[in-house]
């Protein structure tokens, strides 16, 4: 399968192909004229992967965790490690934002009762 085929079979460009690709997230040969040829799994390899993406792991961590997918989305426990640490990763990220909204909130509030107090001075 050529990179065009894959790319209209996926809906994935074939600049993001050939990024997979030096990312070490997908394989191909090349025929004597140099271009790619992928085998008939890509499409799947590439669901993978894009499932991954949709999930917020960096391509670095795909690369580890792609040998442990099964079937087009299906997640083997070997998985887990990784998937719990993004988790709490994302889930530290939350509470600060959280942090951070609370503070610009009371920020907020304060130069609002300034302004109201002036405002009834005035």
């Amino acid at each position: 399968m050529k990179i065009g085929d894959l790319s209209r079979e996926t809906g994935v460009s074939p600049r993001l192909l050939r990024y997979y690709e030096e990312q070490g997230l997908l394989e191909a040969e090349r025929d004597g004229g140099g271009q790619r040829h992928y085998g008939p799994d890509a499409p799947v390899v590439v669901r993978r992967i894009r499932t991954l993406l949709d999930a917020g792991l960096p391509t670095r961590v795909i690369k580890e965790v792609l040998p442990c997918v099964e079937g087009d989305e299906q997640l083997a426990a070997c998985t887990l490690t990784h998937l719990r640490g993004r988790l709490t990763g994302l889930e530290e990220q939350l509470a600060g934002l959280q942090a951070t909204r609370d503070a610009l909130a009371g920020l907020v509030e304060a130069v609002e009762r300034t302004s109201r107090r002036l405002t009834a001075v005035g």
